[in-house]
């Protein structure tokens, strides 16, 4: 609010942390992903205007996507253009779009016929692609609460709403990476099931560096930024460390006495995925 009275000009951008816990066995919100993802897109086209990003401890403690995971990653399309259907259902399902009978939130798309509804990942409303053939026929906003159009567009553009990729090369990185970090796999390890099955599983985002040949900082997109943080800084980046060591040790206490018919949950070690007090210095 600030800076839109101070510095209407300047470019905001926000980034904000999952709303979930450490080692959590939920995913993050799907709306909340999107705004991180369409940030992180965004940062990396250099504009040359002024921009100020806001985020927090907790965000910038957490090691995210990889610049070039996200190179390229977005599919844009004209009206006119010949866009094949499954390719973009593949494409939706690839970067973690959900399947619906309707579309009723940000990173739900449903079929019928030769009309595709969408929620773009950062988008403010659903899209309504209606096809004739492998021809984008029209482009055509509507509100997801009633349903109904309200606009029409010559172009679009549609960003991942998942940091997980689930591409064979992300499957296969995860695979090694997992029975690398925690041995030999058991057949009742839903997580791993399902993502060499390549479907999506509840909280797989809190194993998301096995799927990354590496991870990167928030402050590798943007090297040359001054960095401004509240006075109170210090308060929350030990807050946060002392949870994230708080919950890896409550998860690997619970590993190591687990029985043999608990489902299993290997906690990613924390340097894979949140900076120490070293790397945050």
């Amino acid at each position: 609010e600030a800076l839109s009275f101070f510095a209407p000009h300047i470019e905001q951008l926000e980034f904000p942390a999952w709303d979930c816990l450490p080692y959590d066995r939920s995913s993050p919100n799907t709306s909340i992903v999107g705004r991180r993802i369409d940030t992180l897109t965004r940062l990396l086209d250099q504009s040359q205007s002024p921009r100020a990003l806001l985020t927090t401890v907790s965000a910038l403690l957490q090691r995210v996507v990889p610049r070039d995971a996200l190179r390229g990653i977005t599919l844009s399309a004209n009206i006119g253009d010949q866009l094949n259907m499954d390719n973009l259902i593949e494409f939706l399902v690839y970067n973690g779009y959900g399947r619906s009978e309707t579309v009723m939130e940000a990173g739900e798309f449903a079929v019928r016929g030769g009309i595709i509804d969408v929620f773009p990942s950062g988008a403010e409303e659903a899209l309504r692609l209606d096809f004739f053939g492998d021809d984008l026929d029209s482009i055509r906003t509507f509100d997801p609460f009633d349903q109904r159009s309200t606009g029409n567009r010559k172009e679009f553009t549609i960003k991942p709403v998942s940091e997980v990729p689930l591409t064979e090369e992300a499957q296969t990185r995860f695979r090694s990476g997992y029975r690398g970090l925690f041995g030999a796999v058991s057949n009742d390890d839903p997580l791993y099931e399902a993502i060499s099955a390549g479907k999506r599983h509840i909280g797989m985002e809190h194993w998301l560096p096995l799927f990354h040949e590496k991870m990167e900082t928030l402050l590798d997109y943007v090297p040359d930024a001054l960095v401004l943080l509240d006075y109170q800084w210090h308060v929350a980046l030990e807050a946060r460390l002392d949870l994230i060591r708080e919950y890896f040790i409550a998860r690997k206490t619970i590993v190591d006495g687990a029985s043999a018919d608990s489902i299993p949950y290997h906690p990613v070690p924390p340097e894979l995925m949140f900076l120490d007090l070293a790397d945050w210095e």
